[in-house]
């Protein structure tokens, strides 16, 4: 697919030049923005598109989007900015850093007729898109629970801290599966390497009908850890994100013999899911792509965003 929509990408930092890399794959990158000219001239180069100011891209009508991966604290006011100019936005997790400016940013889009889409990436895995299905056709009957780690050593940041850097994605993959937003959050969390700056953390949410999820999400751990557990009552599924492709799907049709005084678990043997491989990255930058060509309400929209947003508000870190 070689795009039409032509978009800037707005920081090419850690996350910013791998989405200037798969929109210049796709065909519709124009031009990369960072605050390091060095920065953006490497990147200019490297895809054979201009380095511009986020100025020059506001100014240019031929630039119809830009992908935003600048600092969360940042989103807003370049969000609001980029809307104000006529242009589509995605914009990396978090939406922001608090409920009022995420709705904020949701009226701008509303009322600028434009598309904006969070960078909630694992809605666009291949293997969460398979087990979404999944959940959704009735593959592991009602949800009971469902936990996830997303653990690791590092990255250690001071603008935000391991709830919000690692948990939206979590977040945003349970609520997706639940279909549902939950009636309580409950969390906590410790603060070991920075004060102030939670380094662990873990939260509980309740749902309508007894359901429940858990969240441990923590930079400070000795290994990487990705893994999200569903619990239904035909069975259950594990999405490993740290195994191999073929390896990453996984579900158990685990019995439960009642005819005894006490319950007895039948062990199944696991079945591994066949997904179709491919990048994540490049399935959610081509899903942007095609909302901005068709007028497609995104997946991952500033409603979804905002469902996320609200759960990461309602915990307060740290705190034990």
């Amino acid at each position: 697919m070689t795009s039409s929509i032509s978009l800037a990408v707005i920081g090419c930092g850690h996350w910013g030049k791998n989405l200037a890399r798969n929109f210049a794959q796709l065909g519709a990158l124009s031009a990369v923005v960072d605050p390091n000219p060095a920065t953006a001239e490497t990147h200019a180069k490297a895809h054979n598109v201009e380095a511009l100011t986020f100025d020059q891209v506001l100014g240019r009508s031929d630039i119809e989007a830009v992908a935003i991966a600048a600092p969360a604290e940042l989103h807003k006011d370049l969000t609001l900015k980029a809307l104000a100019a006529n242009k589509h936005v995605y914009v990396e997790k978090p939406l922001a850093l608090s409920v009022e400016d995420g709705e904020a940013m949701k009226s701008a889009a509303t009322a600028s007729g434009k598309t904006l889409m969070v960078g909630h990436l694992l809605q666009y895995h291949p293997v969460f898109v398979a087990l979404r299905n999944l959940v959704t056709n009735g593959e592991l009957g009602a949800l009971r629970y469902a936990y996830s780690n997303r653990l690791s050593m590092g990255k250690f940041r001071l603008e935000e801290d391991a709830f919000w850097s690692l948990a939206p994605h979590d977040i945003s993959m349970i609520l997706a599966l639940f279909q549902d937003e939950p009636v309580s959050v409950r969390g906590g969390g410790l603060d070991f390497i920075s004060p102030g700056i939670a380094d662990e953390s873990r939260i509980d949410m309740a749902f309508e009908g007894g359901r429940r999820a858990h969240i441990f999400a923590s930079w400070l751990h000795p290994f990487k850890e990705q893994r999200l557990v569903v619990v239904g009552e035909k069975a259950m599924a594990v999405f490993d994100d740290v195994k191999p492709w073929e390896e990453k799907l996984v579900i158990y049709r685990h019995k439960i013999d009642r005819s005894a005084a006490v319950p007895i678990p039948v062990k199944a043997e696991p079945e591994y899911v066949d997904v179709p491989q491919g990048e994540p990255l490049k399935e959610e930058c081509r899903h942007f792509l095609n909302c901005v060509e068709t007028g497609e309400t995104p997946f991952s929209d500033v409603e979804e965003a905002l469902r996320v947003l609200k759960v990461l508000a309602a915990v307060k870190l740290p705190q034990a």
